[in-house]
């Protein structure tokens, strides 16, 4: 189970890398692979709503799964500081994505639908996408450190 658990993890943060690296700059700058850009910004920003909707629920089942081993994990024969750095961790995770599926996202999306005016240049759509990045980069560092901390074999109590 375990084994599972850290494959999930390094597909979780291996999907928001390839969000981040390479999905992200070909959405929103098409020119430089198409030369004159097809959509609007403004458009390529719902492209990409739509990309991180269907993350979500990858986001959610991953982070859900690895915070109810470690809750079950509290149980178990294991070095108590393993046991309670990646049950913090994991509910640190997994609030980070509960707040990215259910606050951001859904602001995001509902800027979106009331057009562009909401989105370019608007000070509270620029803050929020600002702040789901943080999100988005302050989850992917629990996600890697619990990585690392399952990883290590630390001594039995």
């Amino acid at each position: 189970m375990k084994s599972i658990y850290l494959f999930l993890l390094a597909v979780l943060v291996g999907v928001e890398i390839a969000l981040g690296a390479f999905v992200a700059p070909v959405i929103f700058y098409p020119a430089k692979f198409i030369g004159e850009a097809v959509l609007t910004h403004f458009q390529n920003g719902i492209l990409m709503s739509q990309i991180f909707v269907k993350y979500n629920y990858i986001l959610l089942g991953v982070s859900a799964f690895v915070f109810l081993y470690d809750v079950v994990g509290l149980k178990f024969k294991e070095c108590f500081h393993i046991k309670i750095s990646a049950f913090a961790l994991s509910a640190i995770n997994l609030s980070l994505a509960l707040s990215f599926v259910y606050y951001f996202t859904p602001f995001i999306i509902e800027a979106q639908a009331l057009g562009e005016a909401m989105t370019k240049g608007n000070a509270e759509f620029d803050a929020m996408h600002k702040a789901s990045e943080y999100v988005m980069k302050l989850m992917m560092l629990a996600q890697f450190l619990l990585f690392f901390v399952r990883s290590f074999k630390g001594k039995s109590e």
